[in-house]
């Protein structure tokens, strides 16, 4: 199906913009905002870890998941589209509280950020059309 398609090739600018994260995070570079003023902000705060881990490492893990499930999915395999409607929507909710903590609790924004919950919610709105699609054929 063309949609999971889509979603594969979507994922795929999420994937780069955590492993660009990453990377900045791990050789301890500060990362340059040309949009908005607010990524070091953002991307030192303690939000920033999960138990150790970089936040954006733990996001580059969800969008290789996501390319390799809606590639699967592509291919007719069920199970895949279950589990990657159940992972997209995890990743939309987790966005969500991303963006309120560097709204109300950071003060705050990072573009790179941004451009992942954008990325995610763009996934999110493709991966339910696909499954409606998939529901009425």
């Amino acid at each position: 199906m063309k949609l999971y398609v889509t979603a594969a090739l979507v994922s795929l600018i999420g994937l780069a913009d955590s492993i660009y994260l990453t990377v900045e995070h791990v050789t301890g570079r500060s990362v340059r905002c040309t949009i908005v003023a607010g990524c070091s902000e953002v991307l030192s705060s303690q939000y920033a870890v999960v138990a150790g881990v970089p936040l954006a490492l733990i996001g580059a893990a969800a969008y290789f998941s996501v390319f390799s499930l809606a590639t699967l999915a592509t291919f007719g395999y069920r199970a895949a589209a279950i589990l990657l409607t159940v992972l997209v929507l995890t990743m939309f909710l987790v966005s969500l509280w991303l963006i309120y903590l560097q709204a109300f609790v950071i003060h705050a924004f990072c573009q790179f950020c941004l451009l992942s919950a954008a990325v995610t919610t763009a996934l999110t709105v493709i991966v339910l059309f696909a499954r409606r699609a998939a529901r009425l054929s």
